[in-house]
């Protein structure tokens, strides 16, 4: 399907949903595609029904928590605390005067906002769902799966242990993405260390378990939404990996779940923000905890963009579990073990929602 006219908008019966979906999948130019297009109305298949029992009680921005801010210009034995004790509670936690040059940050998300900005017929080939390449650009990796889908459009690249076919990374930002993955590299050994000296471990467990060789890129661009109370820009979820590393624009919309509350991470200029993953809080034995996150749609004009590299170990052949040295007969294992690829395979097979993977590999939960 070409480009050119205006996609239905109007709400449909269920069973022309899949038809809907396949007519803008195929028509290859994303959300901001039809931000361009003048929309006004967004299509039904973006509209989220509302579960009221689902959703916390405390609305968006009435919160009496905050995202921890790590200055890493502290002594170690501070950092090391400050890590453990966000990583232990609201598993986010923003860091500060941080190793990563300021223009390293702006570089890599101003050039993913350059290529989501460019002419729908220079982005449409680099839209695909085949990431056997490495890199695909799409509406949504779980367009088909999922209830509802979500307002944002996604670059995915597949960073290490295989490098993706440079070719199919869009051009425009390809050079500061082997950039940036070289700084996010450096900033990532230095997260996990602290992380094992907060565990008690040695610093190198965890780059020992392969958790610094399994990188992907999902680099997020939120434009505008004309209906934003009616969808999401990204439904609540928990990150499957070891560990999230994210850098972003100024734009706010993520929001951290704590108890009954929705957090607003507040973006700070030349900031990093970090996530636990699904895989460290079993690796911990749920001693670091991986949370809910969200991101609003976008009701402003200027998009919001960020960029986010997934740590996930690099042998994908390995078994995981709750580390040997964290258990004993007052603190016995909390979760079964698995292999890795098994592990990543259910998940991608399920649409983006909830914590669900750890609750399966929990020991008092075996199926």
């Amino acid at each position: 399907m070409s480009n050119s006219g205006p996609l239905n908008p109007s709400p449909v019966p269920n069973s022309d949903r899949l038809e809907q979906l396949k007519q803008f999948d195929e028509s290859k130019i994303g959300v901001k595609g039809l931000v361009d297009k003048g929309l006004t109305t967004i299509p039904n298949f973006f509209i989220h029904p509302e579960q009221p029992n689902q959703e916390p009680k405390t609305r968006p921005g009435n919160c009496k928590h905050s995202i921890p801010i790590v200055d890493f210009s502290a002594p170690r034995s501070t950092v090391v605390e400050q890590v453990h004790r966000a990583s232990t509670t609201l598993g986010f936690f923003q860091i500060i005067n941080h190793s990563v040059p300021v223009n390293a940050i702006n570089r890599i998300v101003g050039s993913i906002k350059s290529f989501n900005e460019q002419p729908d017929e220079l982005k449409m080939k680099y839209y695909s769902r085949d990431i056997t390449r490495g890199s695909a650009f799409s509406t949504n990796f779980d367009l088909y799966n999922s209830k509802a889908a979500s307002w944002r459009d996604t670059l995915q690249v597949r960073l290490a242990p295989i490098s993706p076919e440079w070719e199919y990374v869009p051009e425009v930002c390809r050079e500061s993405v082997v950039e940036w993955d070289k700084e996010v590299v450096k900033i990532g050994d230095e997260l996990m260390g602290l992380l094992c000296e907060g565990l008690g471990v040695k610093k190198e467990r965890l780059k020992e378990l392969s958790c610094l060789n399994g990188r992907v890129m999902a680099a997020h661009y939120y434009p505008y939404c004309p209906q934003p109370e009616l969808t999401k820009g990204l439904t609540p979820h928990t990150d499957p990996g070891v560990l999230t590393v994210l850098v972003q624009n100024e734009m706010i919309g993520l929001q951290v779940k704590f108890d009954e509350d929705w957090v607003d991470l507040k973006p700070i200029p030349g900031a990093i923000v970090i996530n636990i993953g699904d895989i460290l809080q079993i690796i911990s034995n749920d001693e670091y905890k991986s949370v809910e996150h969200r991101v609003l749609a976008n009701p402003f004009q200027e998009p919001r963009v960020s960029v986010a590299i997934f740590f996930n170990p690099g042998q994908r052949e390995n078994s995981f579990g709750p580390l040997p040295e964290l258990i004993s007969d007052e603190k016995p294992a909390v979760y079964r073990e698995f292999m890795y690829k098994d592990y990543m395979g259910r998940f991608f097979s399920k649409e983006l929602d909830g914590k669900t993977l750890t609750n399966y590999y929990r020991v008092s939960n075996q199926i």
